[in-house]
């Protein structure tokens, strides 16, 4: 039974989430964190940072992780398989109708229309992430790793990995102090 909970914990966002890994985050949150119980927010926002982290496609990886965690060696393949399916699938059919309609208004005016959601539902996380991090660790803690995430992401140009590590390094040190 676990390995179909698996499954449907990622198949589910991968089929709402349109726009690739980033935006079946949230859906994949809710499911982890809500649904199944598997982690709390904390938890999850680290698995986040990690495979955030790492090259690759972050849905991939999150599932992979996840799915080791809950299934074992089978619950991470069927957790990956279960990520990449819709994708895969929904690729096969449609291509053919959508190279057939790619200059359609209607087309295009949906693609309009869920980029908005998209960044609605990033910013909700965003939201939730910012106020577990407050409670944990402080206002203050909170407010210099955005402002300095920030510096180091608009205006140093540094990649987001290194800013991450940076992040966990200085989560790191912290709480030994």
């Amino acid at each position: 039974m676990i390995y179909w909970s698996i499954f449907l914990a990622f198949f589910i966002p991968g089929i709402l989430g349109y726009g690739g890994g980033p935006a079946s985050i949230p859906l994949v949150e809710k499911e982890v964190v809500d649904r199944y119980g598997w982690m709390n927010t904390q938890e999850f926002g680290e698995v986040l940072a990690l495979g955030n982290a790492l090259p690759g496609p972050i849905a991939t990886k999150m599932a992979g992780y996840i799915g080791y965690m809950e299934g074992g060696v089978l619950g991470a393949a069927v957790a990956l398989f279960a990520s990449i399916a819709p994708s895969l699938f929904l690729m096969l059919i449609l291509m053919a109708t959508l190279m057939k309609y790619k200059d359609s208004m209607q087309v295009k005016n949906i693609t309009k229309l869920i980029r908005p959601v998209i960044a609605v539902l990033l910013g909700a996380m965003t939201l939730q992430f910012f106020m577990t991090s407050k409670e944990s660790t402080g206002s203050i803690q909170t407010i210099v790793l955005i402002v300095a995430s920030y510096w180091l992401l608009e205006i140093r140009k540094i990649h987001p990995a290194f800013v991450i590590g940076l992040a966990l390094a200085y989560g790191a040190i912290s709480s030994f102090i």
